[in-house]
């Protein structure tokens, strides 16, 4: 601006801080996660010429004063060592024939309402920079796919939204998933998906669909259907977890015990739902099963001795990825997992095989899903 209006910056600064001070343009400070602040944004809010009271004699007499050239900005400066020529008193070109934007609220367009609102929700109160980038972090961390998931493309999503309509993703976000999977759908679509389509406000339709009795189905613990949707939900990435400063103090203080606490911390939070399952299970209560996991369930189990060689095989196996073992089967003298491949002497490769063999099916079924 300073070159284009042959000033110095110091003049395009001090005129900037009069429009500020007159009420006819607002300057936020942003400032973005780990960047601190960043360069000013503007805008004009110009509604209605400015208070009478407001003296435009000495803000042009302030102006004209302050104005000088750029040194070096073109050929036939003046040198540093000699004084300046006065600033031109002639007038400022005419404005254009089109009206300033005008900012009442009764004028405003829903639209620019909305975009004012958005900026607003990153520069002031409680949507700045720092509360969004916040709120998004618990969306995000809360969303089945997070682990691989594009934390960049949903953060891009999640900064287009209003504040109410962050409110609503948010709040929609665990019922959402909870739905969309009793449907039958073995995964769920990305955080950014989610939020540009803004499918929270699916919901009642999701509902809807739900509710159809033919839909739900439920299911004994350590039943076929059971296992299958077990195993199905362990499959997936485990959610995105932090160490709180209590387990950070005994890291800092003992960086031996780290492994043990996180192995812990998965094996408790990693697979919330899983968790859920298990808890279920202790109190001898049915979980809904998704029909195409009871479908993928019909085939390809078979029953494991409680405390058998293949039994400890399949708790070598939790251990080592970090999954939630089994609760007490409560007297069971079997409980069901994947059929073990035939030709295999060790337990522990035959237990792997028959996982990587369920997975495989899993995933072959999924795609036939979406193909229909």
């Amino acid at each position: 601006m300073a070159a284009q209006l042959d000033c110095a910056r110091s003049t395009v600064q001090a005129s900037i801080d009069r429009l500020i001070d007159i009420g006819v343009l607002e300057k936020h400070t942003r400032e973005l996660p780990g960047l601190g602040d960043t360069a000013h944004s503007y805008r004009v809010i110009y509604d209605r010429a400015p208070d009478a009271g407001y003296d435009f004699d000495a803000y042009l007499a302030a102006e004209e004063q302050e104005n000088d050239p750029i040194s070096g900005a073109s050929e036939g400066r003046t040198p540093a060592d000699i004084s300046a020529p006065p600033a031109d008193h002639g007038a400022a070109p005419p404005a254009g024939s089109g009206s300033a934007p005008y900012n009442a609220p009764s004028l405003t367009t829903p639209d620019e309402r909305k975009e004012r609102e958005r900026e607003r929700g990153f520069s002031e109160g409680e949507g700045n920079a720092k509360a969004v980038e916040r709120e998004f972090k618990r969306f995000f961390i809360g969303w089945g796919t997070a682990i691989s998931d594009s934390e960049p493309d949903a953060r891009r999503e999640w900064s287009v939204l209003t504040a109410e309509e962050r409110q609503a993703a948010q709040d929609g976000s665990a019922v959402y998933q909870e739905i969309a999977l009793s449907t039958g759908r073995k995964y769920l679509c990305s955080a950014a998906k989610y939020l540009k389509e803004r499918r929270w406000e699916k919901l009642p339709a999701l509902k809807a669909k739900t509710a159809a009795p033919a839909a739900i189905e439920r299911h004994n613990a350590y039943s076929r259907p059971w296992a299958a949707h077990r195993l199905a939900l362990l499959s997936q990435h485990p959610v995105q977890l932090f160490l709180d400063k209590f387990e950070d103090k005994i890291i800092a203080d003992a960086p031996e015990k780290a492994d043990a606490i996180w192995r812990n911390k998965r094996e408790k939070a990693g697979w919330p739902d899983v968790v859920k399952m298990h808890e279920l299970a202790r109190e001898r209560k049915q979980v809904v099963v998704p029909p195409h996991i009871v479908a993928l369930a019909a085939t390809g189990f078979d029953k494991v001795e409680v405390g058998g060689d293949v039994w400890e095989a399949w708790k070598r196996l939790h251990h080592e990825r970090c999954w939630p073992w089994l609760p007490e089967p409560q007297g069971l003298p079997f409980v069901q997992f994947p059929a073990l491949p035939d030709g295999i002497d060790d337990p522990d490769e035959a237990v792997l095989w028959a996982l990587k063999d369920f997975q495989k099916r899993m995933i072959e079924e999924r795609d036939h899903d979406d193909a229909a």
